[in-house]
């Protein structure tokens, strides 16, 4: 399988006149974003189609047809939206695509999706106003769903499949109950909201995410009678009341009691084989800073800005072994090299 981070990338879009303007105004302290999260996927015209219908748009894409692989970048992008109109690099809440030429006509090839063993990546989640309404919208599309709303004991939440059955959890900015009758929603509120992933050790992820990538902590749900917490993590102010269906780009870790005490690895990375998940991305504002914060840090490198032809982005491990890369925010400068 193919490994985007060994390649070097071919941007497809250009400046606006006032982002070039932005670009010259570097600034300190460090300003860090959740910048996206990346899935391989086999079809990208069927993968892209979905997450459209879910009102996010093609922000940017990379095409490497030397390489065979192409790369899209879907956000929300209304005038509603956090981000709209910003630079691919200053957002938050994308999720990137990887398309790896050939797949879509391989009937072998299927995406590991984290749920099936190895586990590891968990979903990727959406959060929508009016819940009853937004599920019924991807049933009349056709779209497959892994729990409905009125499924089981958590009748707030539901989990629709992707074209490559990777999971999106959909939950409610609203009160369910309120919602319960209304048969409209209205695409240009939705959020990506999160990323879930599991962790082994609770204690050793929160020090990474918070201490060495500088995260804050945001809301906590612990579940003991299912002996599982959940922790949620991102940059910005925490909202009032733990209240975080409104935001993009936080980080959801999975902790199930126990597996801490289990020994080697737990879980497994979506990078080694089955392949499927591949990695959270953090822009900064300083990459080469960033990066030697990092060393002073003492972090796990999967690759170092020096190493290899691609001097734009790097790679740390988190306690893990999940990939992190990190990029440059072309808010507030440019890259070490180009893309």
């Amino acid at each position: 399988m193919t490994d985007p981070s060994k390649y070097k990338r071919k941007q497809c879009l250009n400046y606006s006149s006032e982002q070039k303007k932005e670009r010259t105004s570097y600034q300190k302290p460090y300003r860090l974003l959740v910048n996206h999260s990346m899935l391989r996927v086999k079809d990208p015209k069927a993968s892209v189609a979905f997450y459209e219908h879910l009102g996010m748009k093609l922000v940017n894409q990379f095409t490497f047809p030397d390489n065979k692989f192409d790369l899209y970048f879907l956000a929300y992008d209304s005038p509603r939206a956090v981000s709209h109109g910003n630079h691919w690099t200053d957002r938050e809440g994308i999720i990137e695509l990887t398309h790896n030429y050939g797949t879509e006509n391989d009937p072998n090839y299927k995406s590991h999706n984290g749920n099936r063993e190895p586990k590891g990546f968990g979903h990727v989640c959406i959060s929508v106003d009016n819940i009853q309404a937004a599920c019924q919208r991807l049933t009349d599309a056709g779209y497959k769903f892994q729990k409905r709303l009125e499924d089981g004991r958590m009748r707030h939440i539901a989990f629709a499949l992707d074209p490559d059955e990777y999971w999106v959890e959909i939950i409610a900015q609203n009160p369910v109950e309120s919602t319960e009758n209304v048969t409209t929603t209205d695409l240009e509120t939705y959020r990506m909201n999160h990323t879930m992933i599991r962790v082994k050790d609770k204690d050793a992820s929160l020090k990474f995410y918070q201490d060495v990538l500088g995260m804050k902590l945001m809301r906590t749900a612990e579940n003991p009678s299912a002996e599982f917490n959940l922790y949620f993590l991102g940059y910005g102010e925490a909202p009032a009341e733990g209240k975080t269906a409104g935001k993009e780009g936080l980080l959801e870790l999975t902790w199930n009691y126990g597996t801490e005490k289990q020994e080697g690895k737990v879980y497994h990375n979506g990078n080694d084989q089955p392949q499927g998940f591949g990695h959270v991305c953090v822009s900064v504002d300083d990459l080469n800073a960033a990066c030697q914060r990092f060393d002073e840090k003492g972090v796990n490198w999967k690759k170092r800005l020096t190493d290899g032809r691609m001097r734009n982005v790097a790679f740390v491990l988190d306690p893990d072994d999940y990939w992190i890369e990190v990029i440059q925010n072309e808010k507030y400068g440019k890259p070490p090299g180009q893309y």
